[in-house]
C-alpha cells in the first residue's frame, strides 16, 4: 500500500525527523490561504502515487512546469494550483493518460546546499532490512545506482534492535556530514528505521535529505510503501489509503478476497495459485499473446468469488479472450467447474473462453463443462491452452 508524501512526512516527523512546514489543500483558493499562513516563497507539490513528478507535465494544459513548482509570489500560487487540479499529471510512472491531482502540498521553500539520499528496504539476499544511503541524492539517484553502484552505502539493520546509534553516526560521517549536522542526520536515520520496522514497510525513503546553507538537515521529500499482508496489524496505516489513487478493479478484487493486478494486454487470466498465475502469463507471452491481468483466486475460491472474478475480467474493454487455468489440489476441479458454469450463466460473457483443468477430480470437472452447453473451449495442457487463447484473442 502506498501513501502520499505529506503522510509519509507526518509519520517521520512523529518519529523525530525534521520536516518543513506545509499545508495540504484541495483547491486553488485553499492554496492561496496556505501561502498566506506560511509566507513565501513556497513549493507546490502535487500529491500523487507516482515518481518523477518534477519532470512530469500536465496533459493538454500548455503549462511548462511539472508536479513540483517553486513559487515566490502570491498571485502565481492560484494560477499554478488551478492547473494542477484541472489537468492530469503525466510522468514516467503514470502512463499516457496521467493521474488526476486531488491534493497539493503547499510547503515552505528550503534553501539547499546539499542533497543526500537515504532509504530502507528488505535485502532478500541476506534476509535483513538494510539502510541505503548516497551522498549524491536528488532526482537522478536511479542513474547513480545504475552507473556507479559503489556510491550506494549499505548498512544491515537488525529487526530486533533496529538501527543502532553508532551505525547511524558512522554512516553520517561517511556521507560527509560535519559538526552539528551529524547529530541531526543520525536522528533522521533513526526515525526512518523506526517507521520502517514498526509499521511493516516494504520501502521507506527520503530523497532528498537536504542540508541548508545554515547547516540544518531537513527531510525535503519522502516515500513510504507498506506490506499489504501486515495491514491487519496497523489499522492506523490502513486509514491512510487514498482510494482515488488506486486502480478500481484492484480495489474491487481485494474486497472479494482476490489477488488481482491490471496489465496492458488483451487476454484475461483466471488462475488458482500465484506461481501458476505467473507461469500462465509467461506461456501466453511465449506464444505471442499479452496478458491483461494477474488474477489468483486462491485455493478456496467459491462460486461468488469466481463470479466476481469474471465480472472484473470482463469489465476491462481491452479483454478479447479469457483463459481459466485451474490445477486442482485444495481446489477440486469439479468445484471450480460448477462455479464457472454458474458464473457464466450470471455474467453471460461475449468473448471466447478457454478452460484448462488438471488435478483432483479432473474427470468430473471436464464432464461438467462438456455437458454445460456453454461456449467454452477446453485444453488438454497449458501449452494447448495458451495457443488456443492467443488464437482466440486475435
Amino acid at each position: 500500500m502506498k501513501i502520499h508524501e505529506f503522510q509519509a512526512k507526518e509519520l517521520l516527523a512523529a518519529a523525530g525527523a525534521s520536516v518543513p512546514r506545509g499545508l495540504v489543500v484541495s483547491s486553488a483558493a485553499d492554496a492561496l490561504s496556505a501561502f498566506d499562513k506560511l509566507g513565501g516563497p513556497v513549493v507546490l507539490k502535487a500529491q500523487v502515487h507516482a515518481g518523477g513528478r518534477g519532470k512530469g507535465r500536465f496533459k493538454d494544459s500548455g503549462a511548462d512546469f511539472g508536479g513540483v513548482k517553486f513559487i515566490k509570489n502570491r498571485e502565481d500560487v492560484g494560477k499554478v494550483a488551478d492547473v494542477m487540479f484541472k489537468f492530469p499529471l503525466v510522468t514516467k510512472q503514470t502512463g499516457a493518460d496521467g493521474q488526476k491531482v486531488s491534493k497539493i502540498l503547499v510547503q515552505e521553500a528550503a534553501d539547499i546546499a546539499r542533497e543526500i539520499y537515504i532509504g530502507m528496504v528488505l535485502d532478500r539476499t541476506i534476509g535483513m532490512p538494510i539502510l541505503m544511503a548516497c551522498a549524491e541524492g536528488g532526482v537522478e539517484i536511479e542513474e547513480v545506482a545504475a552507473k556507479t553502484p559503489e556510491k550506494i552505502l549499505k548498512v544491515p539493520v537488525s529487526p530486533e534492535t533496529g538501527l543502532l546509534a553508532f551505525q547511524a553516526r558512522r554512516l553520517a560521517f561517511e556521507l560527509g556530514f560535519t559538526g552539528e549536522q551529524v547529530g541531526q542526520a543520525e536522528k533522521i536515520m533513526m526515525a526512518l528505521s523506526k517507521v520502517f520496522l514498526e509499521k511493516d514497510c516494504s520501502l521507506a525513503e527520503i530523497n532528498p535529505l537536504v542540508v541548508s546553507p545554515k547547516g540544518e538537515v531537513i527531510v525535503l521529500d519522502a516515500k513510504i510503501t507498506f506490506d499489504d499482508n501486515a495491514l491487519f496489524r496497523h489499522p492506523d496505516v490502513e486509514k491512510l489509503l487514498d482510494e482515488s489513487e488506486e486502480n478500481p478493479a484492484e480495489l474491487r478484487a481485494a474486497r472479494a478476497g482476490l489477488s488481482f493486478i491490471s496489465l496492458n494486454g488483451n487476454i484475461g487470466c483466471l488462475v488458482n495459485g500465484a506461481g501458476l498465475a505467473m507461469s500462465t502469463m509467461d506461456i501466453i507471452k511465449y506464444h505471442g499473446g499479452e496478458p491483461a491481468n494477474f488474477l489468483d483466486v486462491g485455493g478456496g475460491a467459491n462460486k461468488d468469488q469466481v463470479t466476481e472474478a469474471l465480472r472484473i475480467l470482463l469489465g476491462d474493454p481491452n479483454v478479447k479472450a479469457v483463459l481459466i487455468n485451474i490445477f486442482g489440489g485444495i481446489m477440486k476441479c469439479d468445484t471450480i467447474a460448477n462455479a464457472v458454469v454458474a458464473a457464466f450463466k450470471e455474467v453471460q460473457p461475449k468473448v471466447p473462453f478457454v478452460v484448462r483443468l488438471e488435478g483432483t477430480n479432473v474427470g468430473e470437472g471436464r464432464r461438467i463443462l462438456q455437458e454445460s452447453g456453454l461456449n467454452l473451449a477446453t485444453a488438454t495442457d497449458l501449452t494447448d491452452a495458451a495457443k488456443k487463447v492467443v488464437a482466440a484473442a486475435k
